[in-house]
C-alpha cells in the first residue's frame, strides 16, 4: 500500500506542470458587459394565418438592439431592442402590398415609427434555456409579452475575431388586437380573413467586449 502511495504521489506531481499548462492555454471565459447585433447574423420573422390556410411569414429588416449580458447570472442579463416597421418585407410581395402594411390600416409607420421591446425579467427554466419576459411596444400600445428563448453559447474571442461573440433563438406570439391592429380579423367562428394571433421568430448574434490581454 504504502508503495503505491508513493507512486501515486509522484504520478501527480509530475501531472501538475502539464495540468498547469492546460489551464494557462484553456478557452477564456465569455466576458460579461455590453453586447451589440450583430446585423449580419440576426433575422426577425413573422407568421399570421391566412384565411386558415397557411401561415403568412414575413420578415423587418432594420433591427437594433443592446445586450447588456451576464453568462454567469443570465438571469441578471437585459435587452433592448428596436425595429423599424417600414422596414417590413415577405416573398413575392406584389406591388404596394408592403406599403400597404406599413400603412395606417395596420402598422401605420408614419404616426407610430419605431416598434420595440424591453426585458423587464429573466426566467432561467433549463442549464441554456429562459422565459424572456418583457413589454412589446406596437403602434403606440406597450403590453407584457413572453418569448422561449435559448442561449446557443459563443465565444471570448476567435483568431479571425478577437473579441467575444454569442447568439441567441427566441419565439413567441401575441394578439395584434391587443395593439389595437384589428384590420381584417376573422369574425367569430370563422378564418375568412388575417388571424389576430402573430407569431415571432427571433435569431441573432451579438458582438461584445475584445479578449483581456492574459
Amino acid at each position: 500500500m504504502r508503495r503505491t502511495a508513493i507512486f501515486a504521489a509522484l504520478a501527480l506531481a509530475a501531472f501538475a506542470p502539464l495540468a498547469a499548462a492546460l489551464d494557462q492555454n484553456a478557452a477564456p471565459a465569455i466576458p460579461k458587459g455590453g453586447y451589440e447585433i450583430d446585423k449580419l447574423h440576426t433575422s426577425l420573422v413573422f407568421r399570421v394565418s391566412h384565411i386558415g390556410f397557411s401561415n403568412y411569414t414575413g420578415r423587418f429588416t432594420k433591427i437594433d438592439a443592446k445586450l447588456d449580458f451576464d453568462p454567469a447570472r443570465l438571469a441578471a442579463s437585459r435587452i433592448n431592442v428596436t425595429i423599424d416597421p417600414r422596414s417590413i418585407q415577405a416573398d413575392n410581395a406584389p406591388a404596394g402590398f408592403l406599403e400597404s402594411l406599413a400603412g395606417k390600416d395596420w402598422l401605420d409607420a408614419e404616426h407610430f415609427p419605431e416598434m420595440s421591446f424591453r426585458s423587464t425579467n429573466i426566467e432561467v427554466t433549463n442549464k441554456n434555456s429562459f422565459r424572456l419576459h418583457g413589454t412589446l411596444t406596437l403602434h403606440g400600445v406597450t403590453k407584457p409579452i413572453v418569448l422561449e428563448a435559448r442561449y446557443n453559447g459563443g465565444y471570448a474571442s476567435h483568431p479571425m475575431e478577437p473579441r467575444a461573440r454569442i447568439g441567441f433563438s427566441a419565439s413567441g406570439s401575441f394578439k395584434r388586437s391587443d395593439f389595437g391592429v384589428n384590420y381584417g380579423i376573422p369574425d367569430p367562428g370563422t378564418t375568412m380573413g388575417i388571424g389576430d394571433e402573430v407569431q415571432v421568430i427571433l435569431e441573432i448574434e451579438f458582438t461584445g467586449p475584445p479578449l483581456a490581454a492574459r
